[in-house]
Formats: C-alpha cells, sequence, structure tokens
C-alpha cells in the first residue's frame, strides 16, 4: 500500500502544531478501533513529544483487548473540553461523526472550530477531518497507520506492531475474510519484523473465550431463524445479557458463526442496548451489498460487512402454518 505523499505530509505537518492530540475512536469499539486508537496514540506520543497525547472513547475498553499496552488509559473526553488553540483531534476507524457518539454531545468537534486528522477506511465516510487519510482498499484502520508510519519515517517499536496487528487479525477474522490481500499479508510480516506479538494477539482475541461470551453465543445460535430472502437471522435481548452475564462488547464475533449457515445470502444480528437496536450485518456473497441494506436504516459500512442503530427495542414474532395431515 503507497499513500498519498500529500495527505502524509499535511497529517504531519497539524500535529507538528498541535499542544494537544487527542486520540478518538468509536463507540463500542473492536479490534481495529482499539488497535489503531493505542497503535496511533503511541506513535504520536512518540513523534511528536511537544504534545500532549489522549486516548478517548465514550466506550470501555473490552476484557479481551485489555493485553495491549495502553489499553487502560483510555477514557471519556475531558470535560470541558481544552480550548481549539493548539488541540488537534486524530479520528480513528470511525466512518462518520455519529459513530464516535460525540456528534450531538460535542458537535463543534466536527464544524472547523478544532483542527482534526481522520484515518479510516471505510468507503461511506464524508471526510469530515481537516485532513483525511481515507483508504476504502485497505482491510483495516490498523493497515493505514503500519502504512502511514512507515511512509512518515516513523519508527514502529514492538508495542505499537502489537496493537496494529490486532485491528488487521480481527477486521480480517484471523486473515480468514475476503478482505485479505497480498497487501494485507506483507503488512502483518512488516509488524512482526518490528517486533509484532502475533501469537500474543492470536491467543487473546480467538483462542480465550469467558464463560459469559460461550453462553451468549449460544444464545445468538439457538435463536438463528431463516428467511426467504435469503437471510439467517439472529437476535439478542437485553434479557438475554442479564442472563449470561455478558456485556455488549462480548457480542463481537459471533455474527461470523451466523454467517457460516450454508446457502445464506447474508447475515444480520439485532441487538437491545440501551434503548437502541443494533444491527450487524455481514455477507460472503460477491453480488450481495450489505452496506447498502445498512444504508436504508442510516447506517453504513464495507459491502460485506456493515451496521446500523434504530431508536427502539426488539418484539418477537411468531408465525404458524396449518398443514394438511397425510
Amino acid at each position: 500500500m503507497h499513500l498519498p505523499e500529500p495527505e502524509i505530509a499535511q497529517a504531519v505537518d497539524l500535529c507538528k502544531t498541535a499542544t494537544r492530540l487527542l486520540c478518538v475512536c468509536h463507540r463500542n469499539p473492536d479490534g481495529d478501533a482499539i488497535g489503531s486508537l493505542l497503535g496511533v496514540g503511541a506513535l504520536l506520543e512518540q513523534e511528536f513529544p511537544q504534545a500532549e497525547v489522549g486516548y478517548h472513547c465514550v466506550d470501555p475498553v473490552p476484557e479481551m483487548f485489555h493485553f495491549l499496552p495502553g489499553a487502560f488509559r483510555v477514557q471519556v473526553l475531558p470535560d470541558p473540553l481544552p480550548p481549539p488553540e493548539g488541540t488537534v483531534f486524530v479520528f480513528l476507524d470511525s466512518a462518520e461523526p455519529k459513530l464516535t457518539e460525540l456528534h450531538e454531545t460535542h458537535p463543534q468537534l466536527f464544524d472547523g472550530t478544532y483542527r482534526s486528522l481522520m484515518i479510516d477506511h471505510h468507503y461511506s465516510n464524508p471526510r469530515y477531518g481537516t485532513v483525511n487519510i481515507l483508504v476504502p482498499d485497505a482491510s483495516s484502520t490498523c493497515e493505514i497507520a503500519a502504512w502511514l508510519a512507515e511512509q512518515a519515517g516513523w519508527t514502529i517499536t514492538s508495542d505499537i506492531a502489537t496493537c496494529l496487528l490486532t485491528g488487521l487479525y480481527t477486521d480480517t477474522g484471523g486473515l480468514l475474510h475476503s478482505n485479505v490481500t497480498p497487501g494485507v499479508y506483507r503488512t502483518v510480516a512488516h509488524l512482526q519484523r518490528r517486533g509484532g506479538r502475533r501469537q500474543e494477539v492470536v491467543e487473546a482475541v480467538f483462542r480465550t473465550g469467558k464463560l459469559s461470551t460461550l453462553r451468549l453465543w449460544g444464545r445468538v445460535l439457538e435463536k438463528i431463524s431463516l428467511t426467504d430472502e435469503g437471510g439467517a437471522i439472529s437476535a439478542v435481548t437485553e434479557g438475554d445479557f442479564r442472563a449470561t452475564g455478558a456485556d455488549t462488547s462480548e457480542l463481537t464475533g459471533a455474527i461470523d458463526y451466523v454467517n457460516a449457515v450454508p446457502g445464506m445470502r447474508f447475515s444480520l444480528i439485532l441487538s437491545e442496548r440501551d434503548g437502541k437496536v443494533k444491527g450487524s450485518l455481514r455477507t460472503l456473497r460477491d453480488d450481495v451489498d450489505v452496506s447498502e441494506m445498512a444504508g436504508k436504516f442510516s447506517g453504513g459500512g464495507h459491502k460485506k460487512a456493515a451496521g446500523f442503530a434504530l431508536p427502539g427495542k426488539l418484539k418477537p414474532e411468531v408465525r404458524w402454518t396449518v398443514v394438511e395431515g397425510e
């Protein structure tokens, strides 16, 4: 991957003028969000010592990512915000402002009051930063960050490489998804040469499962229903979270098993949380665009992985058909 040189120069110049660099990722963070937040934040601390670096998310870091260096430094944004002078926000893996859940509480972050650097890989991204590094063909934001560092001449330490490997592995399903390209393998090799602890990532993300997570996934699988449109659909209520003792972050990864039902055009998991219903969509087919489906509900994402959120709650519906006996 080769990033446009003008955008790299603009990003470097923006960071050089900052006295505060506040990194922000999307709500309900996954591995790419946390990996890029911690990895890019550490890069900025290392390369721009004149600036105070902050790590921010409206939701806590999921337990499975607590092994990452800096995981316990992530916090909510300070209130009140620091003055715009000298402050630069760095938005990571956030396809649009509302995914940070700061668009209503802190609209000044997106109206030009504050300068910002946006790094992302979702093609629906409207380029809302002052400087935008957007690569829709990238597998993950962490992949973009790795090559940004390389082209800018920044040093990738073992800890930084481990953070970035996490996003690469989670957004590619352990290098199994269709977004894996030869460039992804080159990036993984590049990060491993820099000391990235690949096995640590694999053990924490793919080979360690809490009992509450397994119980929650069991409910997801038990509730799978198939639609006439070729969809495999499941739903998780707030009651399911309470009964299993799982938090919402533990639902991550379950969609891949729903998506494994043979012959399906797409898969969907609906989940209740805080007065909203979140939908996660996946497909393995080239002739299905789940981002277009999510767009009908003001959501978005990638062609093969997308999501949306709507206010409301889930209500089960049971249908019965009477057939004549033989």
